[in-house]
C-alpha cells in the first residue's frame, strides 16, 4: 500500500525528508537520521495546501534551540500552510513516523485513520497521525503534537530550522518575499519578527 506523506516542516525541503529513507544526518541538524529498511525513494511528489494553522513551539530539539513546525488540530479555512506530499509506502511512512518521535516498532492501521480522521499512536511531539483525503487513490497522512496550539508554548524556530523549511518553499516556487511573507502569518514567528529582522535572519 502507498501513502501520500505531507510535510509542512522541515522535511519540505528534499534533501532532509531523504535523511529518514536514506538515513544520515541532514545540514542544520546535530542527529543522524536511521533511514528506512526500504530505501527505495519516493515514487511521486509535489506540492500541497494544508486548511490548518501552523505555528511553532517546544524550547529544543536536534535543529538547536528554539521552536519547529506543528499544525492545530482544528481545520481552518482562511488557513493555508504550504506543504510538500511525498508517495512512499506505508511501511516507509511509519518509519518516518518512528524517527519523527524517536520510536520503535509503531504499528500504524491506515485505515483507522482514515475512519477516524486521526489517531494518537504515541505521546512524542508528532503523535498525532491526521488523514487528509485521498490523491490520486492514495490516502494523504500527515502528523502534528498531540497536543493542540492553545495548549502549546509558542516558541521562535532556530535558525537552521527555518532556513531548511525556507529551502523547502524554494524548491516548491516561493520567491523570498513569498516565504517571508508566509512565514509573517505564523504563530512564532509574527509576533518575534518584522519583515527587515526575519530577511536578515534567514538569508544573511
Amino acid at each position: 500500500m502507498n501513502v501520500w506523506y505531507v510535510s509542512y516542516g522541515s522535511n519540505i525541503c528534499e534533501d532532509r525528508f531523504l535523511c529518514y529513507i536514506y538515513g544520515g544526518a541532514p545540514e542544520g541538524s546535530n542527529q543522524a537520521e536511521a533511514g528506512c529498511s526500504d530505501k527505495t525513494p519516493p515514487k511521486s511528489t509535489g506540492i500541497a495546501e494544508l486548511p490548518y494553522k501552523l505555528y511553532f513551539a517546544k524550547e529544543e530539539s536536534k535543529w538547536g534551540k528554539g521552536g519547529v513546525a506543528f499544525i492545530d488540530h482544528e481545520k481552518n479555512t482562511e488557513s493555508k500552510t504550504f506543504a510538500r506530499k511525498y508517495l512512499i509506502t506505508a511501511e516507509q511512512f511509519t518509519g518516518v513516523v518512528e524517527q519523527e518521535n524517536n520510536a520503535k516498532c509503531l504499528t500504524i492501521d491506515v485505515n483507522k485513520i482514515i475512519n477516524n480522521g486521526y489517531l494518537d499512536i504515541t505521546a512524542g511531539w508528532y503523535g498525532r497521525l491526521i488523514y487528509l483525503g485521498d490523491n490520486a487513490g492514495s490516502p494523504m497522512m500527515t502528523f502534528t503534537d498531540t497536543k493542540d496550539m492553545k495548549r502549546q508554548i509558542i516558541t521562535p524556530p532556530p535558525t537552521s530550522y527555518l532556513t531548511t523549511v525556507a529551502r523547502g518553499l524554494k524548491e516548491l516556487g516561493l520567491t523570498k518575499e513569498e516565504i517571508i511573507d508566509y512565514f509573517l502569518t505564523t504563530k512564532g514567528i509574527e509576533s518575534f519578527f518584522t519583515r527587515d529582522s526575519l530577511y536578515q535572519y534567514m538569508f544573511n
